[in-house]
């Protein structure tokens, strides 16, 4: 064997000699060489840290490698909408720069500050806070949403992000359209559902920023709980805000619950408030009407079930990687976890009456 020294591969997904030298003419005070620790990764933008000679930290953000959804991955719009909200009260990553040149790294990225704080996923990690900062972490994730709904939109720049008006409508006919594509289209309660959705819209109340996947693990909190950044803006837009708090809903299991969306739920631990409680807090202290709020926790069940599907689509037809024979196997499996969130969005529904 060869003793001669040799250079390190780049991590995939970065060009560090390229990405170093925009670093250098944009990051203050950085002092290569900069090393990069994949964070995030998969069908989402893939997320790194990047960490200079000094111990300086910042968070690269690029899309997935491979990808073909430019409009899920637009690096330039979440830099748009994490810069805009910089100056409100909504806590967001201090941001560095975009490049949109792709000669440095083959595609668009931005780079922000990095925030040194928690990312609860599940109740193991959850236990790192005490049951008092749970309660505090429930309380303040209602808050800072309320605050991401309360943004004046226009005087932040951001009230030509999108269309403001038929939000629903809109997601309904985006959200249906991928399930009809996908390998588990012939689930009827889907389709049903969507038509009930579809005739008993609520009145959209105002026009607000909307997160598109605000929970618990995509927030940043400290020790005592409170949120220190909002994470992961990829399909935020502007539209209906309760479609936020039903989808916060569906994610927030509590103890008990039959059927939880999201695996080893951190909010089923003790301490952290009950959805109710969650319900109560943002009527405080929001302008809204929360009457038909399981309209919104249904639209979100269903919503998610859609977006499983495409998932397991995408993976079945190799995008995200070599499925192999286990795809046929698998199929029965992701019918039935869409089929118990179709389950939920029924259940929710006839209760919105």
């Amino acid at each position: 064997m060869s003793n001669e020294p040799h250079e390190p591969s780049d991590p995939d997904g970065v060009h560090v000699d390229r990405v170093t030298a925009w670093f250098e003419q944009h990051a203050q005070g950085v002092e290569p060489p900069l090393t990069f620790d994949l964070v995030a990764g998969g069908r989402s933008n893939m997320t790194y840290k990047v960490t200079d000679a000094a111990d300086h930290a910042w968070v690269l953000r690029r899309p997935p490698l491979g990808h073909v959804l430019a409009t899920a991955h637009d690096m330039g719009r979440e830099h748009r909408i994490i810069s805009a909200l910089g100056p409100t009260d909504v806590p967001v990553p201090p941001v560095v720069g975009l490049c949109t040149d792709e000669s440095v790294n083959d595609a668009p990225f931005y780079v922000m500050e990095f925030v040194d704080g928690l990312v609860i996923r599940n109740r193991a990690e959850a236990d790192v806070l005490t049951v008092a900062a749970r309660a505090a972490a429930s309380q303040s994730i209602v808050e800072v949403m309320a605050r991401i709904h309360a943004v004046d939109t226009d005087a932040v720049g951001l009230g030509d992000l999108g269309r403001k008006e038929a939000y629903i409508e809109r997601q309904l006919k985006r959200w249906h359209s991928q399930f009809e594509a996908s390998a588990v289209a012939d689930l009827e309660l889907i389709h049903d559902l969507h038509a009930r959705l579809s005739t008993d819209i609520p009145t959209q109340q105002v026009a607000a920023i909307v997160h598109g996947d605000y929970r618990l693990d995509n927030c940043m909190v400290d020790t005592s709980g409170q949120v220190i950044a909002v994470l992961d803006w990829e399909i935020c837009t502007l539209g209906d805000p309760l479609a936020d708090v039903g989808l916060l809903m569906v994610y927030w299991s509590e103890q008990g619950d039959a059927f939880a969306p999201l695996m080893d739920s951190a909010t089923s631990t003790e301490g952290f408030w009950s959805r109710q409680q969650m319900l109560d807090r943002y009527a405080e202290v929001s302008s809204l009407d929360l009457r038909r709020i399981d309209y919104y926790v249904a639209f979100g069940y269903w919503k998610l079930a859609c977006i499983l599907a495409g998932v397991y689509t995408r993976w079945a037809g190799g995008a995200m990687g070599s499925a192999g024979e286990g795809a046929s196997r698998d199929i029965e499996g992701f019918k039935g976890q869409v089929r118990l969130l179709a389950e939920a969005s029924a259940s929710a529904l006839d209760k919105s009456r």
